[in-house]
């Protein structure tokens, strides 16, 4: 089986900062983030926000703790979708895919691993604050760091990333954090994928 990086991701944030202008001076009301030259909206990252709040919502009693846990799930939810743009980038340089079947089988993994379809969707909505319908996407990064892994060495994918990210010119909106070009990450959000770690083992039952 290959190597995979563990369902985690650091909720630690910056605080919040005057909005976003580009190298020209000028203001981009609405946008999050410019990622090789295209926007992330904020309308597009209020989206994304919504679908995990209406999944924490759904959770019951764990509800409350878990939406406590996402203090600011903004920077948090940004960060992800600024990974998952360094990823593709990565793959693209490095010729590697992820094909609907190796999704799908990624998926089968990850279900068998932690005992069905739903403890899979808990785990990812407490861990990574990733509502269900947005698993096919942090299912495609795993397929491709795994790839990824496989071409440049287990822990070899900083260098990479540094490229790639420098390739993109990511800028952010302050608003939520101030972009670490020398660490890949927004501000003290963590990029776990870069320290390629092996699949965590099924947790206990009730876990």
């Amino acid at each position: 089986m290959h190597r995979r990086t563990a369902l985690s991701v650091s909720t630690a944030l910056l605080l919040a900062a005057p909005l976003l202008s580009a190298c020209s001076g000028q203001a981009h009301p609405g946008t999050a983030a410019v990622v090789g030259g295209e926007r992330i909206t904020t309308s597009a990252l209020q989206a994304q926000m919504n679908d995990v709040r209406a999944a924490q919502n759904r959770s019951g009693q764990a509800a409350a703790e878990l939406i406590a846990n996402t203090p600011r799930l903004d920077r948090l939810k940004l960060g992800s979708m600024l990974q998952s743009r360094i990823i593709d980038k990565m793959a693209a340089t490095a010729g590697v895919s992820a094909s609907t079947k190796e999704i799908e089988a990624e998926r089968a993994s990850y279900v068998e691993g932690v005992g069905g379809a739903e403890q899979f969707e808990a785990q990812l909505l407490q861990k990574t604050a990733t509502a269900p319908d947005q698993a096919d996407r942090f299912l495609r990064d795993r397929v491709l760091i795994a790839k990824l892994t496989a071409k440049y060495g287990n822990g070899q994918l900083a260098a990479p990333a540094a490229a790639a990210a420098k390739a993109l010119d990511i800028e952010v909106n302050p608003r939520y954090g101030a972009w670490n070009a020398a660490q890949v990450q927004l501000g003290d959000v963590e990029t776990p994928w870069i320290t390629q770690k092996t699949r965590p083992q099924q947790p206990p039952a009730g876990a």
